[in-house]
């Protein structure tokens, strides 16, 4: 893995060509935590995403117990039959997906102590749902010195309905519930196509899971689930990312191996913008040579609605746009963060709670930038791709957590990019700051 904290771009060149899609990463780390269901059994999945967040969760399911081997994007987990449940800080604090682990561990061990966790600085992400609907079925929650502390003499399936489509908590629910006897059935479930790999996931396992992909999901436990095996998702948010570093180059760039019907939210604003994609089964490309676009407005939402993960990336694209463009963030309430380093580079961009309103322009410069979270790293990438000069692009840690061989993939579409070494100042490069 890629380790440099600094990228410099010299940007201005239209990007052209065709990349694959990676696993997604939002898909990989809940089936990697339904694996500590299983009792002196085995987990193997296909198409992992070699990032950060894999690593940390795999580092933490080890410390758990389990053995696992990891190459070429292929994992498999041994899982024991005893389990340790004590979760460790250093770890859980690296990533918000470890509380995944809270309700497989309350399962199989009858309590877990769970260290409340951290990831990108995008707002407020309670983890109320998880520990509510974990008390409904039988759990006693404390909270005590910034841990959970979660017990239980016996599980009991029931109907949870949470007031948010929660993507978390319906994953930690349907793993809870598939190791505990009855039907729990969760209301107003997540929808995300992620939802719907763990659901096959825990089938796999011996469970009876119905209605993922829908408000309403039901799951059948057993008290012995069984050795499996799964392929993991691509990655719609990845995948989205290279289709607008296409488009904000006004290049033509295709990504293979991805269903159009992921990326459908955000193919219905492009074509609102006046871009239209071509598709196929498993690919998707756009075609932005000599193309403008209009301005447009987005509301972010729980799926099938647009993807706040997308967010930051159509917010840089929004920025050369004609016109004036709009965007509610209505998911997570501190995600404009790198609306600042947006107007380093020349963006016109008014913040309004969690409205932003954006003025295009016809140009941009390059800055040196810091990204304060994952896909706002991702927008600012875009951006100095986009460019006029030379822009240097920091922190690069959060963009490691969800995009792989991201350097590779870019130089292969026709990128000017390189790594700088860590330390190394920017003050080097002409048109780099401002």
């Amino acid at each position: 893995m890629l380790t440099s904290d600094r990228m410099l771009i010299r940007g201005g060149r239209p990007l052209s060509g065709r990349v694959r899609a990676q696993g997604a990463k939002n898909a990989a780390l809940p089936v990697m935590a339904a694996s500590l269901l299983l009792k002196g059994r085995s987990l193997k999945l296909s198409r992992v995403p070699d990032l950060q967040d894999i690593h940390t969760m795999a580092d933490l399911l080890r410390h758990l117990g389990a053995e696992i081997e990891f190459k070429d994007g292929t994992m498999t987990i041994d899982v024991p039959e005893d389990l340790k449940w004590e979760t460790p800080s250093d770890l859980v604090r690296k990533m918000r997906a470890s509380s995944l682990v809270l309700g497989p561990l309350v399962a199989r061990c009858g309590r877990a102590v769970l260290p409340l966790p951290g990831g990108c600085a995008i707002g407020s992400r309670p983890i109320d749902f998880h520990l509510k609907a974990l008390t409904r079925m039988g759990a006693e929650i404390d909270l005590e010195q910034g841990s959970v502390h979660a017990r239980t003499d016996g599980l009991s399936a029931t109907r949870i309905n949470f007031d948010f489509p929660s993507v978390g908590a319906t994953e930690n629910i349907m793993m809870t519930a598939a190791l505990t006897e009855g039907e729990t059935t969760i209301e107003n479930a997540a929808r995300e196509p992620e939802i719907e790999n763990l659901a096959d996931a825990l089938r796999a396992m011996g469970a009876s899971v119905e209605g993922d992909g829908t408000s309403t999901v039901s799951v059948k436990g057993a008290r012995d689930l069984v050795s499996a095996k799964v392929t993991i998702i691509p990655d719609r948010i990845e995948a989205s990312t290279y289709l607008l570093a296409g488009m904000i180059t006004r290049g033509r760039v295709a990504v293979d191996g991805i269903d159009p019907a992921y990326a459908a939210a955000l193919l219905s604003k492009l074509e609102e913008a006046g871009i239209t994609a071509a598709t196929s089964d498993d690919s998707v490309s756009l075609d932005c040579r000599g193309a403008g676009w209009n301005g447009v407005t987005i509301k972010t939402l729980p799926y099938p609605g647009f993807p706040t993960d997308m967010q930051p990336q159509i917010m840089a694209a929004l920025c050369l746009a004609d016109g004036t463009s709009i965007i509610h963030e209505s998911v997570f309430d501190s995600r404009y963060m790198h609306v600042g380093e947006f107007r380093r580079m020349g963006c016109k961009i008014d913040i309004q709670g969690n409205t932003v309103v954006i003025t295009g322009v016809p140009q941009i410069s390059g800055a040196e930038v810091h990204a304060s979270d994952l896909r706002a790293g991702a927008a600012l990438i875009l951006l100095g791709l986009a460019a006029e000069g030379e822009t240097v692009v920091c922190a690069l840690k959060h963009v490691w957590r969800g995009y792989e061989r991201l350097t590779d993939k870019l130089r292969s579409l026709g990128a000017d990019i390189e790594l700088l070494p860590d330390g190394e100042s920017a003050d080097k490069f002409d048109d780099a700051g401002d």
